[in-house]
């Protein structure tokens, strides 16, 4: 077959199979050939136009002309510019050549040329600044067609179109002209810029410096505002990106431009919103981004930036525009009223005059006028729309973060109505008061087992009592009159919501049915109300464990296999919270019950591990502060009501992902519940660990047995305290060391019972032989100080008993020196005797008589004080031989050296006196 001669427009005369490529290369070949080598202008331009039908058909023509044709049309751009209609074919073939082809069939991961060939031209920056400077061409196809070849670059390539401008002389200067240029031009233009605006600051400082505020603005303006299609909201859009994370081009619009034109766009009457939605949910954008601010909006410069944006929107009467989009317009589409209150929301966070400027609004016409609250508040317990309820919540969110002043203000209307009033057609509540409408709300259906609008008002309840102990103390006097008169007294507010708790197990819809979808949401938020309520109000705990079936309540859903892993977290801390925030002493309601009831009924191991579950769950692991909002773009925009209808039938199948409860468990909840777990492992160990405070149980070993003397008595009941004290301790010290380790082991798997008993047996069986070993390394430690210190005396005896003998020897040379004396007296007398001295011998027999008379007495004087020192010496070398006996120490190797010494010393007495 030949193709060429062939080829009549249709291709599928040309390509008879789509999977020829062979075939397909060489008729693209050829005709790069005819245009590129032709001789006649005229045939080249019918190449031309062949090649653009071809390529803007088929796959495969686009894969062969992105291999061969980039280059021989780009030569065709740049040299031949005076041939109009060959610079137009050639632009709009590569405008097809990037145009993805969509079959609807064919593999999901098949080849797509028209990224290949984005991918291709895009490379090159040359090509980038040949086909900005064809926008100074005169005629009109070759801009538009230009203008086209960018946008389809920027849409499959966006960062290297973006990087390539920026570094082209005047390239956002070009494009910025064209905004000025014929409409259509110009609405091309504006589609361009938004596509390069989106992620890219540097284009968007350039486009403001530019004056592209001035230009959008006015674009708007002459489309007839909020009037006018969709050229309006590409306008918007544009803004958008110009305004989204960029604080300095915020501030250059209020500062130039202002927010005037901007507020125009919401001051709509009528039914035109139906036409305009579009529009409105632009506009509404760019006050949320003024609003908001960045990702990093957390800086001293930023917050005054935010916070002077609020001060000039309210200036602007932006919050009245809000208000008639988001309340009093009902018959305007979902997503517009959504946006509303959500701006509404994002207006009065954490600015006090805003929040004073809401609550003083009144909405509607005399005489039927009423406070802005309680419109909101109506919303929320009547809207049918469950993204519509999450927007109006989101508003009272606002409104009492860190606003004591407004929860006070709005609990102190907390006054229950008569039972008659309470169940009278909803018409009524328009004369109704914000709190008697609020309390209204949570028991209207509860006949019905419809709960759904309690727990809507428990929501808002919820964020009036956190973070303010009064309005605490207040709700919980609030009490409710009974259904009927005859079932009894009026019962507390908290015991009803507790009741309300355990009928949403067994919800029913409207229908009748069943409703386990409610489920996912209804006793979750009525459990955040709960936990709120209780953190640091001991009163609020006191109250609820006043009626005993609460408890018991709470500790079946703790361990109801079929609660939710959020239900079961949730009712896990709202009974750490009943031991936490404990302070009676009342038998059955003290802190120690309430943990022996847990430790019984549910085992600490198992309640432990509902923490861990729910901090893993998707909604808390995933709970981050407010973000900014999903870019709204043409398609997102115009779809918007379609994805709210999906997503309400898509939540039905999810559990703890419900869309309301991502909303509702925001980060503030979140990481509340944080802080009191680790404070609620830390309290219950605690009281785990301690005995009760008082036991008032006497047994018999105390009392006195007859005929008892006083002494025995006495003996006996020390005997019986130590015993008791003995085991007090060592049962203290097991509770403690089990709860330590059932805390610790709290996150880990769940094991086989047979390995968690084998488990705990092993560890009861260490922590005994660690406090025996503990108790015989005390023992030791007090042996050797006592072994020290009998050592140490021993020592000083020791020495004294040298002392004592070296006074002896002494005294012992001294006698010695005596009677050496005396015998050399004796045989001087001897000598003078024989010497025939008989006179004189009288007088010196009488001298030495006297004199070893008096020797006599003084040696036995010192005699016998020697001997008292030595015996009193020896009683105390027995005693300390007998204790060091008892220590086991040798007393002999210890007294060896004194024994020598003394023998030594003997010896030497004994040769002198020979």
């Amino acid at each position: 077959m030949d193709l060429v001669s062939g080829y009549k427009g249709m291709v599928g005369l040309v390509f008879g199979n789509e999977n020829s490529g062979s075939s397909e290369d060489s008729y693209i070949e050829r005709l790069l050939d005819r245009i590129s080598n032709g001789a006649l202008a005229e045939d080249r331009r019918n190449a031309v136009t062949e090649l653009q039908s071809v390529v803007a058909e088929s796959r495969a023509a686009q894969l062969a002309f992105g291999a061969m044709g980039f280059p021989i049309l780009m030569g065709v751009l740049k040299e031949e510019r005076d041939d109009v209609e060959m610079v137009r074919g050639a632009l709009e073939t590569i405008v097809s050549a990037l145009t993805p082809i969509d079959h609807g069939k064919g593999p999901k991961n098949e080849v797509q040329p028209a990224l290949m060939n984005t991918d291709l031209l895009s490379r090159e920056s040359e090509s980038i600044s040949l086909l900005l400077s064809l926008l100074s061409e005169e005629d009109f196809y070759i801009r538009y067609y230009t203008l086209q070849l960018l946008t389809a670059l920027v849409t499959n390539s966006p960062n290297r179109l973006q990087e390539a401008i920026l570094t082209i002389p005047r390239g956002i200067t070009r494009l910025m002209d064209m905004l000025m240029d014929r409409e259509v031009i110009r609405n091309e233009a504006l589609l361009l810029l938004t596509y390069l605006t989106r992620e890219a600051e540097e284009i968007q400082k350039i486009l403001v410096f530019e004056g592209a505020f001035e230009k959008i603005f006015s674009i708007i303006k002459e489309e007839g505002g909020s009037e006018g299609g969709v050229v309006v909201q590409d306008c918007l859009e544009l803004l958008n990106n110009l305004l989204r994370n960029n604080a300095s081009n915020q501030i250059l619009l209020r500062e130039t431009m202002g927010f005037d034109p901007l507020i125009s766009i919401l001051k709509l009457r009528g039914s035109t919103y139906s036409f305009t939605q579009q529009k409105i949910l632009g506009a509404l954008e760019t006050i949320n981004l003024l609003l908001m601010g960045g990702p990093e909006a957390d800086s001293a410069k930023d917050v005054n930036r935010l916070l002077t944006n609020k001060t000039v929107l309210v200036q602007k009467k932006v919050l009245d525009h809000l208000l008639m989009l988001g309340v009093e317009s009902q018959w305007a589409p979902v997503a517009v009223r959504c946006a509303a209150l959500q701006c509404i929301g994002d207006l009065i966070a954490g600015y006090p005059k805003n929040l004073d400027a809401l609550a003083s609004k009144v909405l509607g016409e005399e005489p039927h006028v009423e406070p802005a609250l309680n419109s909101i508040l109506r919303i929320i317990l009547r809207s049918s729309s469950m993204q519509e309820f999450i927007a109006a919540d989101y508003v009272f969110k606002c409104f009492c973060e860190q606003n004591s002043d407004g929860q006070t203000m709005l609990a102190s209307t907390l006054i229950p109505q008569p039972h008659s009033m309470t169940h009278a057609p909803l018409e009524e509540d328009v004369n109704m008061s914000f709190g008697s409408m609020l309390l209204r709300g949570l028991t209207l259906n509860e006949n019905d087992g419809d709960l759904e609008t309690c727990c809507r008002a428990a929501s808002v309840l919820s964020y009036i009592l956190q973070n303010n102990i009064q309005c605490k103390e207040r709700v919980l006097r609030i009490e409710l009159e009974a259904p009927m008169p005859s079932l009894g007294a009026p019962e507390p507010l908290m015991h009803r919501i507790v009741k309300y708790l355990a009928l949403s197990s067994s919800m029913k819809s409207k229908d009748g049915k069943s409703s386990s979808t409610g489920n996912l949401y209804v006793q979750p938020i009525i459990l955040k109300l709960l936990v709120t309520w209780l953190a640091d109000c001991p009163n609020a705990v006191h109250c609820f464990l006043d009626a005993r079936p609460h408890l018991t309540y709470l500790l079946e859903l703790v361990s109801n296999p079929s609660a939710t892993v959020c239900i079961r977290g949730l009712t896990a801390v709202l009974l750490g919270e009943c031991v936490l925030y404990n302070k009676s002493s009342e038998s059955g309601k003290d802190a120690f019950t309430v943990v022996d009831s847990i430790s019984r009924k549910v085992g600490l191991t198992a309640y432990f591990l509902k923490f861990d579950e729910m901090q893993k769950s998707f909604l808390f692991s995933s709970a981050k502060p407010a973000q900014p909002r999903k870019a709204l773009t043409r398609s997102n925009a115009a779809s918007m009501a379609e994805i709210e209808d999906v997503e309400e039938n898509a939540s039905s199948n999810q559990t703890d992902g419900h869309p309301i409860l991502i909303s509702i468990f925001d980060a503030q909840f979140v990481n509340l519940v944080k802080k009191l777990e680790s404070d609620i492992r830390e309290n219950i160990i605690e009281v785990y660990s301690q005995p009760k405070s008082k036991v008032a149980v006497v047994p018999a070993e105390l009392e006195q047995k007859s005929g008892e003397n006083d002494g025995d008595y006495i003996k006996r009941l020390r005997s019986f305290v130590e015993k008791q004290c003995s085991e007090i301790q060592d049962l203290l010290g097991r509770n403690a060391s089990l709860a330590e380790d059932l805390a610790r082991t709290g996150g880990g798997s769940i094991s086989q019972p047979e390995q968690r008993a084998s488990g705990a047996s092993e560890r009861v069986q260490v922590e005994t032989l660690r406090r025996d070993l503990q108790q015989a390394s005390q023992r030791l430690e007090m042996l050797k100080a006592e072994k020290a210190k009998i050592e140490s005396e021993a020592s000083m005896y020791q020495n004294l008993a040298g002392k004592m003998e070296s006074d002896l020897k002494s005294l012992s040379d001294a006698y010695n020196s005596l009677e050496q004396a005396n015998y050399h007296l004796e045989k001087e007398v001897k000598a003078l005797k024989s010497g025939g001295a008989t006179p004189s011998s009288p007088d010196i027999e009488a001298i030495k008589a006297e004199a070893r008379e008096e020797a006599q007495k003084e040696s036995e004087a010192e005699l016998n004080d020697l001997l008292v020192c030595l015996g009193q010496e020896q009683s105390k070398v027995e005693k300390l031989s007998a204790r060091l006996l008892e220590l086991g120490v040798d007393v002999d190797t210890l007294l060896e050296g004194i024994g020598d010494d003394t023998g030594l010393h003997e010896d030497s007495e004994e040769d002198e006196e020979d």
